[in-house]
């Protein structure tokens, strides 16, 4: 099948290759119940040599730089305890984690959290952290130009490999929270 965006030697529906996919990916995919049919979320395989997103761009298609988005893990603290929340933004831009985040969260401070606590809560590589299969307990933040797009390109849970979806099935996600201006 051929990518909706993208230069891409292959693309598959996502339910057609969930051995590809993160245990919590797959899972999401295989209990998908949004309005987008779970056959329009496509997996393609890249390298991870061409992670960085000059490079990447450059090998699978300049149309990717405005139709990428970033999935960042972001803890909020406020007396002691801590929240933790997804956040995705176009790649284009960044994640405003000190204004819109931290009064999303009600916190006093927000930054992203560490490297070992985003994948060892979410079950993905780290690069590769995706908003599918999050636990349903977090708020998955959505900037608003995301859900606008046709298709996005975002991590599939593991360095190797993305998924392509459908900008308006991230608002249908658990926890999702459109919002306006999350990326500056």
């Amino acid at each position: 099948m051929r990518a909706p965006i993208g230069d891409f030697d292959r693309a598959v529906p996502a339910p057609d290759c969930l051995d590809e996919l993160t245990r919590p990916v797959a899972d999401a995919v295989r209990n998908w119940r949004g309005s987008v049919p779970a056959d329009r979320i496509l997996y393609v395989e890249t390298d991870p040599r061409w992670a960085d997103t000059a490079v990447f761009v450059e090998h699978y298609g300049r149309d990717l730089l405005e139709t990428s988005a970033n999935c960042v893990v972001v803890a909020g603290k406020r007396g002691g305890g801590t929240r933790l929340a997804a956040c995705l933004a176009l790649s284009t831009t960044r994640v405003d984690v000190n204004g819109a985040v931290r009064r999303r969260l009600g916190a006093r401070k927000a930054s992203f959290a560490p490297m070992d606590v985003a994948t060892g809560e979410t079950g993905m590589e780290y690069g590769g952290i995706t908003p599918l299969g999050l636990p349903d307990s977090w708020p998955v933040l959505v900037d608003s130009a995301v859900v606008d797009l046709p298709y996005v390109l975002v991590g599939s849970g593991r360095r190797r490999g993305k998924l392509l979806v459908p900008g308006k099935a991230f608002a249908e996600l658990p926890g999702a929270v459109v919002l306006e201006g999350l990326g500056i």
